[in-house]
């Protein structure tokens, strides 16, 4: 039995490559790019136009850590209250601050055909997802 034209898009879903991020991001651009050039494509999840995506959060946090996915090396964290920056305790109040400031988001966040999540860019692992 063949899948039903509703089935079909679903599975087609699942075999797409979700990045997220912001485009003007240099590391954002150099992942798209290198993308584009294996033939990939991907499709972009523009955190600035479309906010950040509060139901796949607790995922990418579960999926990758806290630590890892908030970016304390960045402006925008820099420039967060202390007092913001001390409450980030817990997945809760890291999404929290995630959501209220879409750039404390390492990027690009991608989520690959499979469902694993990965975070940055280097071509080399970007490659391995891809065999």
């Amino acid at each position: 039995m063949s899948p039903s034209p509703a089935g079909a898009g679903i599975i087609a879903a699942m075999k797409t490559i979700h990045l997220y991020g912001i485009p003007n991001c240099d590391t954002v651009k150099k992942a798209r790019t290198w993308l584009t050039e294996q033939g990939v494509d991907a499709v972009f999840h523009d955190f600035k136009k479309e906010g950040v995506p509060l139901a796949l959060l607790p995922g990418w946090l579960n999926a990758v850590g806290r630590d890892k996915l908030i970016n304390r090396a960045g402006p925008t964290w820099r420039k967060l209250e202390e007092a913001t920056k001390a409450s980030v305790v817990d997945d809760a109040s890291a999404m929290a601050v995630m959501a209220a400031h879409s750039s404390t988001i390492k990027r690009p966040v991608v989520v690959w055909a499979d469902g694993t999540v990965t975070v940055g860019f280097k071509p080399e692992l970007f490659a391995e997802r891809l065999l």
